[in-house]
């Protein structure tokens, strides 16, 4: 009879919190439902010369995308609050975010230029810093150019301080495509390092994986 016993698993340690991971969920489902809801709205009075095919927009027509829009900006505005206040009560946004200099910046971007920038989970180099804080900005510039769009004439301070409704609009895409553009560059690093996947879910990851770098 074989009486060894099984080795204990590693031990597990917490790397992201519970507002962390909630708001970060929510914020995929609501801003999956701003772009194509905005793609919808934008299709019907395009800037530019091209529109977004029927198949990535929301609503089906301009104003149940409008309605879908706005509805869930208040689900994105009050959990982008959430996030914020908590990250200042438990020290996330000090600890994690706002620690960075731009003498880190450049050293790990150049770093991730020649592939060598490391990643351990539950923590952010600061090129992740860099990027997080950006679309932060983003965000608080979309919501105001939007609300802008939204109420020109009760707002017309705050639409003539982004230059007339349709710079406003320009800025309102822009700050959109920027964030587009965080979301895709979020995609491939978790394709590249996928075992920072599921600590988003769990909150945990074991010891080792939590001070181990991995390069991408």
């Amino acid at each position: 009879m074989n009486t060894s016993h099984s080795p204990h698993p590693p031990p597990r340690v917490r790397v992201h919190t519970l507002p962390v991971r909630l708001t970060h969920w929510l914020n995929v489902y609501a801003m999956a439902c701003m772009f194509m809801s905005g793609w919808a709205i934008y299709n019907a009075s395009p800037i530019f010369g091209f529109t977004f095919p029927a198949w990535a927009t929301l609503g089906g027509w301009l104003g149940a995308a409008t309605i879908w829009h706005f509805a869930v900006m208040w689900l994105l505005v009050a959990n982008g609050l959430v996030y914020l206040l908590a990250g200042i009560f438990n020290g996330h946004l000090r600890r994690d975010l706002l620690n960075v200099s731009v003498a880190d910046i450049r050293h790990d971007l150049a770093a991730a230029l020649r592939m060598r920038l490391g990643h351990r989970i539950g923590q952010y180099n600061a090129v992740q810093k860099a990027m997080y804080l950006g679309v932060l900005l983003l965000g608080l510039l979309l919501v105001l150019s939007g609300l802008a769009i939204w109420k020109p004439v009760q707002l017309q301070a705050l639409t003539a301080l982004f230059g007339g409704f349709a710079a406003a609009r320009v800025v309102h895409f822009l700050a959109m495509a920027g964030i587009g553009l965080f979301v895709v560059v979020h995609l491939v690093m978790v394709l590249l390092v996928p075992r920072t996947l599921p600590p988003m879910i769990t909150g945990r990851a074991s010891r080792h994986l939590a001070g181990e770098r991995h390069d991408a």
